[in-house]
């Protein structure tokens, strides 16, 4: 089972019930280590310290924070320890927003929301209840040294919470602002149905990490002494016309395949005929 990172307990009124966080997802890749060019030897990183010149166990480490040019006001742990908030024990529900409000722009990491001992009935009770009404909880939590704003939502089987950034951490400055009249209908209708044609379920286990992949066949090909052979990589597509474009796409999928999302919709058209017809 996944290590806890935070317990405690989750109120909504006066509902309170003990919880766990464990975390929902970790990344993987191939751990390379850093070696001597020299003799392959493992290279250790050390703290050292330049005005003494010398290295440093953990032990002899403070944190700072620096307020002018090589000037640091020193923090000491029981000095952070005193100033964390309510939000470091207990994740309080602060209300209940729309899911189509939440902006996936905010979410960062992923956890398991689990109900710790005694706490099954009232996580359930809250759980049914948010995914009848479909809405979402904010709520704050403290861990890992900052105090997050998090959204709860209900997952297939439990609660799932995302930790969130906040507003003045996203660069809103960045996003591109479109100008919807550079474009001309006949465009917008080709593109609509090339979406349409690569339109189909959700299906996360069809997708891998192609480079992981070649570099762990890279590494056990050294091993046994062999040559890896590298996949040529395709050149990108140069700028073209775009309905041209548009129009070979549409022209590359098969009959069957533009006719799948036709039937999708015809399906869907008589399910609804059907309900009507039922009413």
């Amino acid at each position: 089972m996944p290590s806890i990172v935070w317990s405690g307990h989750l109120t909504f009124g006066l509902v309170s019930l003990p919880v766990q966080l464990v975390t929902a997802a970790r990344r993987k890749s191939v751990d390379l280590d850093l070696l001597h060019i020299t003799d392959h030897s493992r290279v250790k990183q050390v703290l050292y310290c330049k005005a003494e010149d010398k290295p440093l166990e953990r032990s002899e480490i403070v944190k700072g924070f620096q307020y002018e040019t090589d000037r640091y006001v020193v923090l000491d742990p029981k000095e952070l320890a005193k100033i964390k908030p309510k939000s470091a024990k207990v994740m309080e529900i602060l209300e209940f927003v729309n899911a189509a409000d939440v902006d996936p722009i905010y979410f960062d990491t992923s956890y398991y929301l689990l109900p710790d001992e005694g706490g099954e009935k009232p996580y359930t009770l809250l759980y049914i209840a948010m995914h009848n009404t479909q809405y979402f909880a904010l709520a704050k939590v403290t861990m890992h040294d900052r105090e997050y704003t998090v959204v709860i939502r209900c997952g297939a089987r439990g609660l799932i919470l995302h930790t969130m950034f906040y507003a003045d951490e996203i660069r809103q400055e960045q996003a591109f602002r479109t100008e919807p009249g550079v474009v001309v209908q006949k465009e917008l209708t080709l593109a609509k149905a090339l979406i349409e044609n690569l339109a189909t379920s959700f299906e996360p286990k069809k997708y891998k990490d192609a480079y992981r992949g070649q570099l762990e066949a890279l590494i056990q090909a050294k091993i046994k002494g062999k040559k890896f052979v590298t996949t040529p990589s395709s050149p990108a597509a140069p700028m073209v016309d775009i309905m041209d474009a548009l129009q070979k796409s549409l022209s590359q999928r098969s009959p069957k395949q533009i006719a799948a999302p036709a039937r999708k919709k015809a399906k869907s058209a008589a399910k609804t005929a059907v309900k009507r017809k039922a009413k």
